[in-house]
């Protein structure tokens, strides 16, 4: 059984809120919350996405429009990942 609460254990608290922010609100995510993003796994990223749609405080958001925000979110940190940084 996929336990989501195994997911935000591989994140520290302020990343959570960061990557919360830039998809339910404005916001851009750090370097740094990327790579706990990415480590998190794309799995448990949209687990936790659909668990707080799910949640009535979150009632009144699009849920498309938050779950295209949280790939795009996901798909930046890839990238920003992938690429080598320019100050090695």
């Amino acid at each position: 059984l996929f336990k989501e609460n195994n997911c935000e254990t591989k994140m520290g608290l302020p990343c959570v809120l960061e990557a919360f922010t830039s998809i339910f609100n404005t916001g851009s995510i750090s370097n740094k919350c990327c790579g706990e993003l990415v480590v998190l796994g794309k799995v448990c990223h949209s687990a936790l996405v659909k668990r707080t749609l799910e949640n009535p405080l979150f009632k009144d958001l699009n849920p498309a429009k938050i779950i295209a925000k949280s790939i795009q979110t996901w798909n930046n940190c890839l990238a920003l990942i992938d690429s080598p940084s320019p100050s090695a």
